[in-house]
């Protein structure tokens, strides 16, 4: 009698491995837009956080009684904090995952908001400020730092510049909804509003929030070396491997390159901030808008700013992708869009037609955001992988400290004026100068090809295995 040989026990199936190296490409580039559009809501949200102390500009300084130098100064607080937190977190951001240090940043920022909401003073309103640019001032490179981990090097920056466009398209979201929660129940809930959201997004990043596995240029090698190259493009396996050489911190922010580039950004900064804290101001005192058209109509730049980072930034990345320099792809692109915006916010100091003025800055205030995601390029090419996220961090913490010069000399501007109408107006006309003469700067002095032959960047290519 023939005996049944026992069934087989079915086979356990293969567990999901949580380390995005292991997975497909298709899988790490779908989970890499997830973390991307993660991180562009944090930015988001970031800047409704600064934008809203403009936006209760009126209703603060009459409560709290304060002048227009005063709240120039008050404005400028954040940013005092914010260099000096983004210089600390930056021998961090090369040893810490960028995932835990966004978290800690976000519940920073969030319980910033309790000082004003508890003791409304003009006191309470410094040290929240001063919190909250300690909280958000590792953001923006942490953050660029951590998306470049989840793409390869040549597919970096449209990604990157989606995530950064979070500087305007959170005016966009946020100034609306800010103006009109400001009007119906105070300048308080507004901001108490931005506290709760901003740990609600830490729970959701708690459990999102993963490290990318492009953490060198070998890793890229090993992760994507067997692709097959399109367009008839090399393959990294085909190539030569990459050696890194690290390279001395200070003469990377030495070359030419670095220093143009920050330095476009700084007035970049200077520009978009100058919108954001004296923008709704100058609608209401200036041409008689309600607080919630003010919040609506500085909406606008933001928009044109979001269209003009995420253009710019695809441009750049499509100009590198067909093999163009990136002298010409990315610091031509950075010169001259530095120049436009200082040229249309000059000429928006000089017309007499408001309606023509106003549209001038829809231009000249929202181009400036743009340049922050270009110049990040610029200065990652001048260091290794390795050293990249104390880079970016140092050079945020350089160029946004415009955003501790521009409130508070823009105050002083204001209320020195023989009125305020003239006041804003040079205070306008010194942010646009400054930025069209460094954009122009920037358009003869950047060279990433020569600084990377002098940082020793481009040293002869070993052959690959």
């Amino acid at each position: 009698m023939t005996q049944l040989a026992p069934p087989t026990p079915p086979q356990a199936l293969p567990a999901v491995s949580k380390d995005p190296a292991a997975w497909s490409y298709e899988k790490r580039r779908r989970y890499g837009w997830l973390v991307t559009v993660s991180l562009l809501f944090l930015m988001m949200l970031s800047w409704a956080d600064k934008a809203v102390l403009g936006l209760a500009a009126v209703p603060i300084m009459k409560d709290l009684q304060i002048t227009p130098e005063m709240f120039g100064l008050v404005s400028s607080a954040m940013f005092f904090t914010f260099g000096v937190a983004q210089l600390v977190a930056a021998p961090l951001a090369n040893k810490v995952q960028s995932r835990w240090i966004l978290l800690v940043i976000c519940i920073l920022w969030s319980v910033a908001q309790a000082p004003i909401l508890v003791f409304s003073s003009l006191p309470a309103l410094w040290v929240s400020r001063l919190l909250l640019g300690a909280g958000e001032g590792p953001l923006a490179p942490v953050m660029m730092h951590g998306v470049y981990k989840w793409f390869p090097e040549k597919k970096g920056a449209t990604p990157a510049a989606l995530a950064s466009s979070g500087v305007t398209l959170g005016i966009v979201a946020f100034a609306p909804v800010l103006a009109w929660v400001i009007g119906a129940y105070g300048w308080h809930a507004a901001f108490a509003l931005l506290a709760v959201v901003g740990l609600a997004f830490a729970a959701y990043w708690l459990i999102v929030g993963k490290e990318g596995p492009y953490t060198s240029r070998a890793a890229e090698l090993k992760l994507d070396g067997d692709r097959p190259a399109r367009a008839g493009a090399a393959t990294p396996s085909s190539a030569t491997a990459v050696v890194e050489n690290r390279v001395p911190y200070l003469r990377t922010i030495l070359s030419p390159s670095w220093i143009f580039a920050v330095l476009t950004s700084f007035f970049g900064y200077w520009t978009f901030t100058l919108a954001m804290s004296w923008g709704p101001a100058y609608f209401q005192t200036v041409l008689g808008l309600t607080g919630q058209q003010a919040g609506s109509l500085i909406a606008l730049p933001a928009a044109w700013g979001a269209i003009a980072t995420v253009g710019l930034s695809a441009l750049t990345q499509r100009l590198h992708l067909r093999g163009v320099p990136t002298r010409k792809s990315r610091a031509w692109v950075l010169g001259s869009g530095a120049v436009f915006g200082g040229a249309a916010l000059l000429a928006a100091s000089l017309v007499p037609d408001p309606v023509v003025a106003v549209a001038l800055m829809v231009f000249g205030f929202g181009t400036a955001p743009a340049l922050f995601a270009l110049s990040y390029l610029v200065v990652a090419e001048l260091t290794s992988v390795a050293q990249r996220g104390a880079n970016l961090s140092i050079a945020n913490a350089v160029f946004t400290t415009g955003g501790v010069f521009a409130p508070a000399v823009s105050g002083f501007l204001i209320g020195g004026a023989a009125t305020q109408a003239a006041g804003y107006s040079a205070s306008f006309a010194l942010a646009g100068g400054l930025l069209l003469a460094c954009g122009v700067l920037s358009l003869v002095f950047i060279n990433q090809q020569r600084d990377r032959r002098r940082l020793g960047l481009d040293a002869a290519p070993v052959p690959a295995a």
